[in-house]
């Protein structure tokens, strides 16, 4: 992959490949040609085919057409010509090539890849289309779109049994698939968005910018997820060579390149203010510029990202200089009328000078945190002289350095803002932003209610004292107090028209669905996100809380929590790519809680690679209260999958981080790896009771769907008797369809009856939980089994194997109790797991408690009831990995 030279996976061009298949199985198709524009795999996908002619049983050869062999009178072919053949006469010598690479008795015909076939002379397209005629031959040919060709090159392009296929660039779902492909793992969706935007879907671009970015150490791999650095996108030498023999094409037009390139979209006014209206339209026909009409309103642009970055690093500074100032006064003149003209002013005068006007300054970042361009905003403000900051500007540059997750510069920008607000009104708006930069930050509940009550203590209005306690409910359910929280949020305005203040109502109105979802009230919880988002969407202009998707989060809990887990998954993926697009760290969340679902749904691949994603960011930003429920859903899904080695890797990351409050999730959700891993290892007494007093906690912080989540596994680790009474509860106090699936899963469990199993199966299925489904049917086809009903059994195994089929290669306990040919015992099940793990009897007796021989005679009886004869068959049976094993773990799809 790191070498150049290296071939990447044909990924997103299967139809082409079958397209080329067919090609190759009717003896009346002469050739088969790829064309498209530069950079998007002709080659590439020709190569790919004349291996899959080769590995037919085709003989096969190649030839690079250029532009100095084609000078030559059959140079770029000329290695193919059989010995001894006289050209002197081109029509016998032509003849004589045909009957000699003819196909002989039980031979197949050559198939021949001709690369960029357009620059092949006369006389080789001569020889081959009498070949191609002849039968001798399948042409497989690639040609540029737009290139120039002759008569004879047309002829091999051309008729019916020429078949032809156009390569387009990448889409941006044909990237998200390639770039795991090539990289051997999962890549963050912001590191897709990244390539895929700046390549532009190239394929050629996209690979040099992969390789600059791996061999910069900025594309880096965590041990579960690729990502990019940052801010950092560099190329190779080759891209640069590559795109620069491009633009030198166009020397008439360099200068409204350069000028697009520093000042992109332009009217064709100011192109014009460059360069004739001729060179533009020559600019736009060499696919180097891309002009745009929207209504009334025409803009030129670069025609490729990338070429900008190319012309830029080639900019001297002062030509750079005098092509930002120039524009800006251009734009000035005309009066700076658009939308975005002062933010487009500032910033070039900003980017020429090193500042520009205060005033301008300020209406720039103003616009940028609109568009919620953080980093445009922080650079802007940056630059503002220290004697023309206000307590508006220092809200807007530390609510920017909290969106990009720079917590100590946003402290530091919002307690010098504090010290200069001079009303209640600046006070409160400096506080609502304060207040959740510290929660963020790591900072301990305490020193965020503190600012909060340093403010409320110089307040006496009665609607500005509730809006600071409007904030205080927002903080008590960001830090794991749901029930108090929510009682604080409990008279919060149904609509943000009717608020007094727009951002402390946005506020109130994303974190109360949070709330509601954790307490179970379901229902309500969607209704309050849905209403959030439709407001947050009306008022986003006057808005200083993130971007309105944020308010998709708590929808994707609530909707998770009441049992619609298909739902949760379309708007909170659909909310991530706007996340994405808009650069939030509070993606982070998202993605959080998008890995919650998936494991709610029994996909481990998939909630591993979402919590990977969330893992990759919250140590980017150092956000402790993301990663610490984060590492622990890592570890349990590699648990599950059988990978222990990342399981105990993950853990002891998540064993180094500071102690915090709950956050937004229970505390107890965090020790969900530590106890699966357990559980792998055949601990389960002890996972059993690490589960049990997690559930405790979780309870104890009001969080009752954590609770319900926690216990449900204890019934699954074989805790069913202890966990079912309190899922009972807990299934009439939250709504919605998961907590009363949850509650029959536990009770058919513990009473071990078949045909309640099924219904629990049935519950479960029917909400998504494909895992739950897939043990219930286990236990209820094992349940029959030993009654002796085996067609009954039968029948629901096969259901149980439909559901575990999307359950992504997980395995459980309750999965392997199913395989026995009688039921093993819980203490034979016990033993098993801990012998399947790698445990010797010796070491099984001391954690058990028991003696040797009492172990070995338990693990004979559960060989023997499994059908296995050694421990690493019932290894293999258990599909988990000794300690010192390093499988290649499952990786989501993307």
């Amino acid at each position: 992959m790191r070498d150049r030279m290296g071939r990447w996976p044909l990924v997103g061009r299967g139809p082409e490949i079958d397209a080329f298949a067919v090609a190759l199985t009717e003896p009346e198709c002469r050739g088969f040609v790829v064309g498209g524009p530069a950079g998007v795999g002709k080659s590439r996908l020709a190569e790919e085919c004349l291996d899959r002619a080769a590995a037919a049983g085709f003989r096969v050869g190649r030839a690079t057409a250029s532009a100095a062999a084609g000078a030559v009178p059959l140079g770029a072919i000329a290695h193919l010509l059989p010995a001894g053949v006289d050209l002197s006469d081109p029509v016998a010598g032509f003849a004589a090539v045909v009957r000699g690479l003819a196909a002989g008795p039980g031979q197949r015909r050559w198939v021949l890849l001709v690369d960029d076939l357009h620059l092949l002379d006369a006389a080789s397209a001569v020889l081959l289309r009498q070949l191609m005629d002849a039968g001798a031959i399948l042409l497989i040919g690639t040609v540029r779109a737009g290139e120039p060709h002759g008569k004879a090159v047309a002829a091999l392009r051309g008729g019916d049994e020429v078949s032809r296929v156009d390569l387009t660039v990448l889409t941006a779902e044909q990237t998200e698939a390639l770039l795991p492909a090539v990289l051997g793992g999962p890549v963050d969706r912001r590191t897709v968005h990244e390539l895929s935007l700046a390549s532009g879907g190239n394929v050629l671009y996209l690979r040099e910018l992969v390789l600059g970015a791996l061999t910069a150490g900025d594309l880096t791999e965590d041990g579960e997820i690729w990502h990019l650095r940052e801010g950092r996108l560099p190329g190779t030498a080759l891209l640069t060579e590559v795109i620069g023999a491009r633009l030198a094409a166009a020397s008439a037009g360099r200068p409204v390149l350069e000028l697009l390139a520093l000042c992109e979209p332009l009217p064709p006014a100011d192109a014009e203010a460059l360069a004739p209206p001729r060179v533009l339209a020559a600019l736009e026909e060499a696919g180097l510029i891309r002009v745009v009409q929207d209504r009334r309103r025409v803009t030129v642009t670069l025609a490729h990202p990338l070429y900008g970055e190319v012309l830029r690093a080639a900019l001297p500074v002062l030509r750079r200089r005098t092509l930002l100032l120039d524009q800006a006064a251009r734009v000035e003149a005309r009066g700076a009328r658009r939308r975005g003209d002062l933010l487009r002013v500032a910033t070039w005068r900003l980017a020429a000078t090193g500042t520009a006007d205060p005033a301008l300054l300020v209406q720039a970042a103003v616009l940028a945190r609109h568009a919620h361009d953080y980093h445009q905003t922080v650079a802007l403000l940056t630059a503002l002289p220290e004697k023309h900051h206000t307590t508006a500007t220092g809200l807007t540059l530390g609510n920017a350095f909290f969106e990009t997750g720079r917590w100590d510069e946003a402290e530091a920008a919002l307690a010098q803002a504090d010290a200069r607000a001079v009303d209640t009104r600046e006070k409160l708006a400096v506080t609502l932003v304060r207040t959740t930069n510290l929660l963020w930050s790591n900072a301990p509940l305490t020193a965020a209610l503190a600012v909060n009550d340093a403010t409320l203590a110089g307040i006496t209005a009665p609607a500005d004292r509730r809006k600071l306690e409007i904030n205080e409910g927002f903080m008590r359910i960001a830090a794991g107090g749901p029930a108090r929280g929510l009682a604080l949020l409990e008279d919060l305005e149904t609509d943000v028209g009717d608020a007094a203040d727009v951002n402390v109502w946005l506020r109130g109105a994303w974190m109360k669905p949070f709330g509601l979802a954790l307490v179970g009230r379901t229902g309500e919880a969607a209704t309050w996100a849905e209403r959030a988002h439709a407001g947050h969407r009306r008022v986003d202009e006057h808005a200083l809380v993130s971007h309105p998707a944020v308010q998709r989060i708590p929808l994707v809990l609530a909707l998770g929590e009441a049992g619609r887990l298909a739902e949760a998954l379309r708007e909170g993926e659909r909310a991530y790519a706007e996340l994405v697009a808009a650069d939030s760290v509070v993606r982070v969340w998202m993605a959080v809680f998008l890995g919650r679902v998936e494991w709610l749904a029994g996909h481990p691949v998939t909630a591993r690679g979402w919590w990977a994603e969330a893992a990759a960011l919250a140590r980017g930003i150092d956000h402790v209260m993301a990663l610490r429920p984060v590492l622990g859903g890592l570890a349990a899904c590699a648990a599950v999958l059988g990978d222990l080695e990342a399981a105990e890797t993950t853990l002891a990351e998540y064993r180094g981080l500071p102690p915090l409050a709950p956050g937004l999730l229970s505390a107890g959700e965090e020790h969900l790896g530590e106890a699966w891993l357990l559980a792998t290892r055949g601990h389960l007494g002890e996972a059993r009771a690490l589960l049990t007093a997690a559930a405790g906690t979780a309870r104890g912080t009001g969080h009752l769907t954590g609770e319900a989540l926690l216990l449900t596994d204890v019934a699954r680790l074989g805790g069913a008797k202890d966990a079912a009474d309190r899922l009972a509860e807990l299934a009439h106090r939250c709504d919605g369809a998961l907590a009363p699936a949850r509650a029959r899963l536990a009770a058919a469990l513990a009473d071990d009856d078949p045909g309640r199993l099924l219904q629990a199966a049935e519950a479960c299925q029917a909400v998504g939980a494909d895992l739950l489904a897939a043990e219930a049917a286990t236990a209820a086809s094992a349940a029959w089994r030993r009654a002796h009903a085996s067609r009954r059994a039968s029948a629901v195994a096969h259901r149980a194997g439909a559901a575990l089929a999307r359950c992504e290669g997980a395995r459980t306990p309750l999965l392997t109790i199913g395989q026995a040919t009688q039921p093993l015992t819980a203490r034979e099940h016990e033993i098993a797991l801990l012998a399947s793990a790698g445990n010797a009897s010796k070491d099984i007796a001391e954690i058990l408690a028991l003696s040797v021989r009492t172990v070995d005679n338990h693990l004979q009886r559960a060989y023997a009831k499994l059908g296995v004869t050694t421990r690493r068959e019932l290894a293999r049976t258990f599909r988990t990995v000794p300690p010192g094993a390093s499988p290649h773990h499952a990786r989501r799809p993307s």
